[in-house]
């Protein structure tokens, strides 16, 4: 696939702790490629160690032991096609009699050290009733058989399109739903590109984060609203970005927007409650250790206070140099994530965000209301919701609200055809709906009321300008019935 290598011979090559997707059939894995460890893909493992040095988008085959080989390009005359084909099937009986090969007979081939494509060939020959299908189901036949005994892995470099629709055809509830056409619609009706600052909140594992953080190519900020106590990236790590990326990426947790909003926002306070608790439980900790410590020592005869145990002095030396370790730790942890909160509070106090993404699993409507305030006018932002009413919801109260134009309640339809010869036609087990996406442009609130004034003043103009047309005409009428 040309899409999964790049210019550069060393950027397309597989190396050690690089994220890699999986691919067979129709299937796909998204896994690390470590030393030496085992990977479980469709019922097989398999190592990826021979893997790295090789090129994205390089096809291998399973062997004996989980190793890996490079599975050499398929020629003409390798194809499994018969040349015997029958009219029709009306005559075919499907009792299950029509396969000479046993299950055993099957493993026996395998232990034999036959690959795939020659047991595919097995049991072509043994069936009594392959040359009697027409060509169309023989090439049905062996494609099923090539997807169940062809153990061919293809390692592709993650994308947008591959991860997402990995995650719809294995966790769809993982990412609400979001289907990989959706989230495209997602893409450019956020106007995402790089340099600009973007608000995202998502409760899809991460996928719409490493998705707007891949399209904007490392350049630019992106703001991550999380609602608990802390941010959920499995899916954006899956993209392997550089260490350049992740510094773009700010996180502000959802509960502190009013507070920002209202200007209330104290960042230390929550480090000195963390602070209290952490020196409480310390002291209470400490205070069992004593009571403990106070207890053997009463508890023991007064021989042993005299002669103290230096194994039990050393312990407990190393329990304080281990407490003052951990405290330490934690007083480091908490001074950088009181760094990282106050950046993405400075990010967001200019209210001047280009652009807003959200898509949740929770009611869109009050998230939308206060994350808008945030995004300067003339800037799109885009909703998703699995559902349709929640969205409606919104839709109203942005036009009785205001403070933004072209709205638009969206529902993209998808529909996969396969395009074979003499057999093209749509297929027929597909996705059902994508959900729905609610898009805008934000406006200035200020100039929208002013409108609004200016608007609902002009009829008490006209009025005035037709009681003095009247008053002259009763004047004229006046002056005429003198005459």
């Amino acid at each position: 696939m040309a899409e999964c290598v790049n210019d550069s011979d060393a950027e397309s090559a597989i190396n050690y702790g690089d994220y890699v997707v999986l691919k067979r059939g129709d299937v796909f894995k998204s896994v690390q490629v470590e030393n030496k460890k085992k990977v479980i893909f469709e019922k097989q493992w398999f190592f990826l160690d021979n893997a790295v040095g090789q090129l994205y988008g390089t096809m291998f085959e399973i062997e004996a032991g989980g190793s890996l080989k490079p599975k050499a390009v398929k020629r003409a005359g390798d194809s499994l096609d018969s040349k015997e084909a029958g009219q029709d099937n009306r005559h075919i009986v499907d009792d299950g009699r029509s396969q000479k090969l046993t299950r055993d007979d099957i493993e026996t081939l395998k232990e034999q050290g036959l690959k795939g494509q020659e047991i595919v060939q097995q049991l072509i020959d043994n069936s009594t009733t392959f040359k009697d299908k027409t060509e169309f189901a023989q090439a049905k036949y062996i494609k099923k058989k090539k997807k169940k005994y062809e153990s061919d892995i293809t390692v592709l470099k993650p994308s947008t399109r591959l991860l997402a629709m990995m995650y719809h055809g294995r966790e769809p509830g993982k990412i609400c739903h979001l289907r990989y056409d959706t989230l495209a619609q997602i893409l450019t009706l956020g106007n995402i590109h790089a340099g600009s600052k973007i608000i995202v909140f998502e409760t899809c594992a991460g996928l719409v984060l490493g998705s707007v953080m891949e399209r904007m190519g490392g350049f630019g900020s992106v703001i991550q609203m999380y609602p608990g106590g802390g941010p959920t990236r499995a899916g954006m790590e899956s993209f392997g970005f550089p260490s350049h990326f992740h510094e773009t990426l700010h996180e502000f947790p959802l509960c502190k927007v009013n507070a920002l909003l209202a200007g209330t926002l104290d960042l230390s306070e929550k480090d000195t409650d963390s602070q209290a608790n952490g020196s409480r439980i310390g002291g209470s900790d400490s205070s069992q250790e004593t009571s403990g410590v106070s207890e053997e020592k009463n508890s023991e005869p007064q021989s042993m206070e005299v002669s103290v145990d230096p194994q039990e002095e050393m312990k407990r030396a190393e329990r304080e140099k281990l407490r003052e370790q951990r405290a330490q730790e934690k007083k480091v942890k908490m001074e950088e994530k009181r760094k990282k909160l106050a950046s993405a509070a400075a990010l967001l106090e200019g209210r001047n965000a280009d652009g807003l993404v959200i898509a949740s699993r929770f009611h869109p409507c009050p998230v939308l209301m206060g994350l808008l305030k945030f995004v300067a006018p003339s800037r799109p932002f885009v909703v998703y919701c699995q559902y349709r009413e929640p969205l409606i919801e919104c839709y109203t109260k942005l036009r009785e609200q205001g403070g933004a134009i072209s709205l638009r309640l969206t529902d993209s339809w998808l529909r996969h055809y396969q395009v074979l010869p003499n057999r093209t036609h749509p297929v027929l087990l597909m996705s059902g709906g994508g959900g729905y996406l609610l898009s805008g442009t934000t406006v200035a609130t200020d100039a929208a009321k002013a409108r609004n004034q200016h608007k609902s003043e002009e009829p008490a103009a006209k009025r005035l300008k037709l009681d003095e047309i009247s008053s002259s005409c009763d004047s004229s009428a006046k002056a005429i019935s003198v005459v």
